[in-house]
């Protein structure tokens, strides 16, 4: 399904959804207490900035407990809205274990989160079901995270249980999975030192206590055990989430004397695949933000579709296809702005792969997503690759940066196995070389950061490194600092920048493109580049995109939106990343609280420095230390969900030390003046 969903949002010409977007409604709307997810799953209410975290589910559970399916990202279809206050998302369980069927999903839920007060919300939940079955139950379930809980109780309101209505969570045990706690009652509410959490419903209800991987589960019951066609049931439930504000100072100490990797900036992918609403998305993003690298199409397949027809001769007999075109000039675009360029490969010639090229674009028995190359056929690959760049490089004025085949790890479209990845390195390398081209290869391009293995076999193979221009992954999935430091360690060992070659978090999120303009969304994103950031220490984080496809933007068509193209807090927290001053070096920091991650940078010679801190919690003041005594004083930008990069301060120095005050749920960035 992942991997459905990876290759789905690269499809050339997928339309979207169309609806009226309210992205500039009130800033009482725009300052969502609860933070949904797309699929449907709470991460946690936000009072004051501070985000009371717990995660909601919808669960479907099998006969004795034996097993479930759950809402979760990239495991369903779902869809997702915003209307003011309220939230909507559609989604639904196929078959019995949450695989869609062709009739669609068997259990289809409507889920309403609205935010009422302070630190509260509700939920309506509708569910009904399309085929009889027999389970355990459907269920709401509430994971109460143990770093938070494990030490408190939950308290059941108007409870039906002889002589108890409390239960001590420290006394449930992991062997409750299989017998969990059972009761009947109208609400709970779990209680900790820090954390208080009131969940409500509209009647009584069988609620079921677990624990797992070490958290508490609470399951409220939706459905029962017996599930018959055409059953419709509605329930109400409200959360009321308070807790301790950390107002706690922030410090940041800077080792300016230590520099780390150079940072070229942001840079962004340029696709083509909106052939409306593109140009205008590229226009306004070149024109506002300044971009470091850039990442286009190499359509391969409409360069060389016929084995025996030369590539060349056919262009420059006038039947140069359209869509090499408009790629070739989006390089040039590019180069004219001085950007370096990488050219990569989604779809090839069915000629040179094994198999029907169509079968590239499905799933494939044991798992597998795209196409080998013919390996009887290498050397006319690399003949046409190298005609491609040679061709660009001679009628557009562009000499390719480096060339890779997207996401072969996974086979979008191309697949290779590790051993075929050093090989290919090496073939290719050697012919461009011969023929005086300068175009490097990735190495990895990968579809996300957990799959690293796959660049193991060409690092161990020297033969491959004189081919090899930069070491890239993108940032879908799996990016633990565990995973982000086996990246950083293998372009330290090898002496190559690092690139992440696309930026963003979420592969599915083209479905329900409304979530780009939530709160939630740009604070995971920009949470994501920033530990990139301090820990990889990359040359530069192409996004993906900055073109209409997955925009930063909206209006225009974008989405189906209309009126005139506006930015969104994507988009601002994108230009703020992207005032880093040019040239800089990474700078090591400590920084003294979780919940606070930061990046910074210095050009040292010439003494501009930038700071990237993004606050996940409340308001707080911060103090950052070890600053250079060439800076006297620094302009001070916040983006949120009401700013837009906007300066509302100025830090002064004083002995090396700047103060200021960290805005709630914000991107907050200090640039020397």
């Amino acid at each position: 399904m992942q991997d459905m969903l990876q290759s789905t949002k690269r499809a050339a010409m997928f339309p979207f959804v169309f609806f009226v977007f309210l992205q500039f409604c009130p800033s009482g709307f725009l300052q969502a207490q609860s933070e949904l997810m797309a699929w449907g799953n709470l991460a946690g209410i936000r009072v004051e900035g501070q985000l009371m975290e717990f995660e909601s589910s919808l669960r479907l559970v099998g006969k004795d407990w034996a097993g479930y399916t759950m809402t979760a990202k990239e495991r369903q279809h779902p869809q997702y809205y915003r209307e003011g206050n309220r939230q909507t998302v559609t989604t639904g369980f196929g078959g019995s274990y949450g695989f869609r069927s062709r009739r669609g999903p068997d259990i289809v839920f409507k889920q309403v989160v609205e935010d009422v007060e302070k630190g509260e919300v509700s939920i309506k939940i509708n569910t009904s079901v399309n085929v009889d079955t027999v389970i355990q139950g459907i269920y709401y379930c509430i994971d109460l995270p143990s770093r938070y809980y494990s030490d408190g109780n939950l308290q059941f309101i108007n409870a039906s249980l002889s002589g108890k209505s409390k239960l001590n969570i420290a006394d449930v045990s992991e062997g409750s999975n299989r017998n969990p706690f059972k009761i009947s009652a109208r609400g709970l509410t779990a209680s900790s030192d820090d954390r208080q959490l009131t969940v409500s419903f509209n009647s009584k209800e069988k609620v079921f206590v677990r624990k797992e991987s070490g958290n508490t589960q609470v399951y409220i019951e939706l459905m029962g055990a017996k599930l018959k066609k055409g059953k419709v049931t509605e329930k109400k439930i409200a959360i009321i989430a308070k807790g301790k504000i950390d107002n706690s100072l922030v410090e940041i100490e800077l080792d300016v004397k230590n520099p780390g990797r150079k940072f070229e900036g942001l840079g962004g992918n340029f696709r083509l695949q909106n052939p409306q609403t593109d140009p205008a998305v590229i226009q306004y993003c070149l024109d506002n933000l300044r971009v470091a690298w850039g990442r286009v199409e190499m359509p391969w397949n409409f360069w060389h579709p016929e084995e025996d027809v030369n590539p060349i001769e056919s262009a420059e007999a006038g039947n140069l296809n359209p869509r090499v075109k408009a790629a070739m000039e989006m390089a040039r675009r590019l180069a004219a702005k001085g950007m370096p360029v990488i050219i990569s490969d989604w779809s090839p010639p069915s000629w040179a792969v094994v198999g029907d090229s169509r079968n590239a674009f499905r799933p494939q028995l044991g798992g597998l997503r795209g196409l080998q190359l013919d390996p009887g056929k290498s050397e006319k690959i690399y003949q046409s690759i190298g005609d491609y760049i040679e061709y660009m490089k001679n009628n557009f004025g562009v000499e390719a940066e480096m060339f890779s085949f997207n996401e072969s790890d996974l086979g979008i479209y191309v697949r290779h196995t590790g051993e075929e990845h050093a090989e290919f390195i090496k073939g290719l390398g050697a012919h461009l070389a011969s023929r005086g081209l300068a175009t490097k290869l990735l190495l990895g391009d990968n579809s996300d950061a957990t799959t690293f293995d796959f660049i193991i076999p060409a690092m161990n193979d020297l033969e491959t490194h004189k081919y090899i221009g930069a070491i890239s992954f993108h940032s879908w999935r799996g990016c633990t600092d565990e995973i982000l430091n086996k990246w950083a360690g293998a372009a330290k060992k090898m002496n190559l920048p690092l690139l992440i070659g696309e930026g963003s978090t979420d592969a599915a999120a083209w479905n329900y493109p409304e979530i780009f303009s939530e709160q939630s969304f740009a604070l995971y994103e920009i949470n994501l580049y920033t530990r990139i950031c301090a820990i990889c220490q990359p040359l530069s984080i192409l996004q993906w995109q900055l073109t209409a496809d997955y925009s930063v933007l909206i209006g225009n068509g974008v989405f189906g939106t209309e009126g005139s193209l506006k930015p969104t807090q994507r988009f601002w927290n994108l230009k703020q990343l992207a005032s880093t001053p040019e040239d800089p070096f990474s700078i090591p920091f400590k920084c003294n609280k979780e919940g606070v991650n930061c990046a910074a940078f210095g050009n040292i010679a010439r003494g501009e420095y930038a700071i990237h801190i993004v606050n996940n919690g409340a308001e707080c003041k911060g103090v950052i230390k070890g600053i250079p005594s060439s800076v006297s004083e620094f302009d001070v930008y916040v983006t949120d969900s009401d700013k837009g990069m906007e300066k509302v301060a100025v830090a002064k120095v004083r002995e090396g030390i700047a103060e200021l005050i960290l805005h709630p749920a914000a991107f907050v960035t200090l640039i020397s003046k």
